[in-house]
């Protein structure tokens, strides 16, 4: 096939182009040129802005474009205007932020999803981040009523990840010693990147239309089984103290950027619960658990001086261990 991708050099654009070229597609790039530039200098690239140059698109023709980077509804609305007669199938990377971060456990594709308070502003903040791609959304599904695969990506992991966020709990592993951790029973929700990219590729060939929910895994997984797995796969001796929400909070921890991952336990069983039933009928499968971390810690230690958005100095995480186990003598930690 002939995929047009737009964006695709960073973090899940990678895996979509690095998927697509694995299964022999010919994938062309539609980019300001502003990150990696140099990292597919084999594919062809055609530079320029979204808003602005998509005039430099027209007389080509493609079976499907993958846009990774759309964030406010006129950027849409111009790309469907733009590709309306010269794709097939229009696939958009969406976000599972769309829908309330409080809500029922296993939501589906069926639940209530945000709305812009105000239509008028394109400001992408945590506030209007989800309404604006619901926005994004509806602009997709009125050019390609029966064409277009919108896909709800949740937090998604591996290599290239710029937020540290999943990173964190591997390298943190890796490091060894004592770790604070959030509470045990808190649920989770991830997706490796190369997982993510393989099910959309495969939508993409299929000519799949429709709205999916696409995280992982297939089942529950909470932070005191997936923390065991990561020090199994890394041999590490790290021994995590999973705490008390009440205890990161009364110690003015953030959540979710302060402590990667963490949320409070009304919304982690919300947010972290999404039902993906629908993408693993259509399809969805996952990589290993171990293989992801594996992976992740590879790129991590290669690329050590990158930026931490997300992380919990190991200072501070220094004093949050001797708040929650004072020091018995020699004894070291007591255990809770």
């Amino acid at each position: 096939m002939r995929i047009l991708i737009i964006g695709g050099t960073i973090f899940l654009g990678r895996a979509l182009v690095d998927t697509a070229l694995r299964r022999d597609h010919r994938v062309t790039l539609f980019n300001r040129g502003l990150s990696s530039p140099d990292a597919y200098p084999e594919i062809e690239t055609i530079q320029g802005d979204r808003e602005q140059d998509l005039d430099r698109l027209h007389g080509r023709r493609w079976d499907a474009v993958i846009d990774t980077c759309g964030y406010r509804p006129r950027q849409l609305r111009l790309s469907t205007a733009a590709l309306r007669e010269a794709v097939d199938h229009y696939c958009f990377i969406s976000t599972l932020s769309v829908y309330p971060v409080a809500g029922e456990p296993n939501r589906d594709e069926t639940a209530a999803v945000l709305a812009l308070e105000d239509g008028s502003s394109e400001e992408v903040t945590a506030e209007s981040y989800g309404p604006l791609k619901v926005g994004c959304e509806a602009a997709v599904l009125e050019a390609f009523p029966r064409s277009a695969l919108i896909i709800r990506a949740g937090l998604i992991v591996g290599a290239y990840d710029p937020t540290n966020r999943f990173t964190y709990w591997v390298t943190r592993a890796a490091r060894g010693g004592d770790a604070i951790a959030p509470p045990a029973e808190q649920p989770l929700q991830f997706i490796d990147a190369r997982d993510l990219a393989d099910f959309v590729l495969r939508g993409v060939e299929r000519r799949t239309s429709g709205v999916f929910n696409v995280t992982g895994p297939a089942g529950r997984l909470t932070f005191g089984e997936f923390l065991p797995l990561a020090q199994e796969a890394l041999a590490s001796d790290v021994r995590f103290h999973h705490v008390s929400d009440e205890f990161l909070r009364r110690q003015g921890v953030d959540e979710f950027m302060g402590l990667p991952l963490w949320l409070n336990s009304e919304a982690a069983e919300s947010f972290m619960t999404f039902s993906i039933e629908r993408a693993l009928a259509a399809g969805l499968r996952f990589r290993t658990l171990p293989q992801t971390i594996r992976a992740t810690n590879a790129w991590a230690r290669a690329n050590s001086d990158g930026p931490k958005q997300a992380d919990l100095p190991a200072e501070l995480e220094k004093t949050l261990l001797e708040a929650w186990n004072p020091p018995q003598g020699e004894g070291g930690l007591r255990v809770r």
